[in-house]
């Protein structure tokens, strides 16, 4: 009937015929808690997701305001009810509407200010309803889950606003996500399995800021910094682990297209903030390999030597290949792509044996039984090196460089 009257006879305008659905679905809800019955409710919602567009003509602002308020007020029809497929069908009638809405603005290459709030209102709406519902719930997991899928427009709005404004928008839901976090033990609920998901969307969010805001030159440094540091404060957690080894596959990754490995091995020119963007990235680089395997070594369980010996052998890989892109780069920038890129690898075979020696130091000072993995790693630093000097370095560098 409410199709009738505003699509096919146009007797009234798009919302008339949405306050006449609001009133519908508002006296089918509340027959549905009365009735105790899930199923009445969503014979209720899941229609009336069909039907809005129906009456709207399309996917409008209009269509969006109603699924948000839609969302949000029935929220009190679920209170003191276990039911996760009304909640399922509530965050899609808020998600579904905006993530077309997005694509179109996208594809029409323009910017919403006003959609870029209904995507921060459903986040609200999703985090908010979470938080209020799961006391009551025993299917956590998809509880929050869905919390996930309803603060998915927020990570997409980069398709329709400008990137500072999107990048703004997922850096404010990270640190959201983060406090809920840490003081999770004051909502009923959140500890557990629904912690960790909330951290794991934290970092995806916080991944999604930096990346949107900045350029490979400044994401990459960033990222790796976010490693290291995540790493560290995070070690005793599982999520904090993995999201510090994901920044720092990520950072490494754009590390490596500003710095590709081809240009250690051929004098390349360089620009100044490429360089000094590399020469950051390579510290921080080496920072998050060695934080991230201690932080896993040290976590606190039971971990194989073999393993702890591969964790290591890993680490020592990028460390090595971090100091090679340091002092190529810094010789570059300071003598130029000619006798700079000599003087780099020269510095660079020098600190692999310096590192080998530290290794044999640092193993000295330690029991016998804990010596192996510090003694391999200084053999293979020696093996590296001395491979270095003879393919590459003898035949490439000429005068003082290969006489030092």
């Amino acid at each position: 009937d409410v199709i009738a009257v505003t699509t096919i006879y146009e007797w009234v305008a798009a919302p008339v015929g949405l306050i006449f659905a609001a009133t519908i679905a508002g006296g089918g809800l509340t027959l549905a808690r009365r009735w105790d019955s899930e199923h009445l409710g969503l014979l209720v919602l899941v229609p009336l997701i069909v039907l809005a567009p129906v009456i709207t003509d399309g996917m409008t602002l209009l269509l969006v305001g109603f699924m948000l308020a839609l969302s949000a007020v029935s929220v009190p029809v679920q209170l003191g009810k276990d039911w996760i497929w009304l909640h399922a069908a509530r965050i899609a009638a808020a998600v579904f509407p905006l993530i077309v809405a997005l694509s179109v603005r996208y594809f029409d290459s323009r910017e919403d200010l006003w959609l870029a709030g209904a995507c921060g209102i459903a986040a609200v709406v999703a985090i908010g309803s979470a938080l209020i519902l799961l006391p009551g719930t025993a299917n956590r997991v998809a509880m929050a889950l869905l919390t996930a899928a309803g603060v998915l427009p927020v990570l997409c709005v980069v398709l329709a606003v400008d990137r500072v404004i999107a990048a703004l928008m997922a850096a404010t839901l990270a640190a959201a996500l983060l406090a809920i976090v840490l003081v999770g033990e004051r909502f009923p609920g959140v500890p557990g399995v629904v912690r960790q998901v909330f951290s794991a969307l934290a970092a995806v969010a916080a991944l999604i800021a930096v990346t949107v805001a900045f350029d490979g030159e400044i994401a990459g440094p960033l990222l790796l910094a976010m490693a290291a540091v995540v790493a560290v404060a995070g070690r005793r957690d599982d999520v904090a682990r993995g999201a510090a080894l994901g920044f720092a596959i990520i950072g490494a990754g754009v590390h490596v297209t500003y710095s590709p490995p081809h240009a250690l091995l051929e004098p390349t020119e360089i620009t100044a903030a490429s360089g000094i963007s590399t020469l950051i990235s390579s510290i921080l680089l080496a920072a998050s390999a060695v934080a991230i395997v201690r932080s896993w070594v040290d976590a606190g369980r039971q971990v194989d030597d073999s393993a702890v010996r591969v964790l290591w052998m890993g680490a020592g890989a990028v460390i090595v290949y971090a100091v090679t892109s340091f002092t190529v780069t810094a010789g570059i920038l300071i003598g130029g792509d000619g006798r700079g890129f000599y003087a780099g690898h020269m510095a660079a075979t020098i600190c692999w044996i310096a590192m080998a020696a530290a290794l044999f130091g640092y193993a000295a000072r330690l029991p016998r039984a804990a010596r192996s993995v510090p003694i391999a790693g200084g053999l293979g630093l020696v093996a590296a090196a001395m491979a270095k000097l003879f393919l590459f370095d003898l035949g490439t560098l000429d005068g003082i460089f290969r006489v030092a």
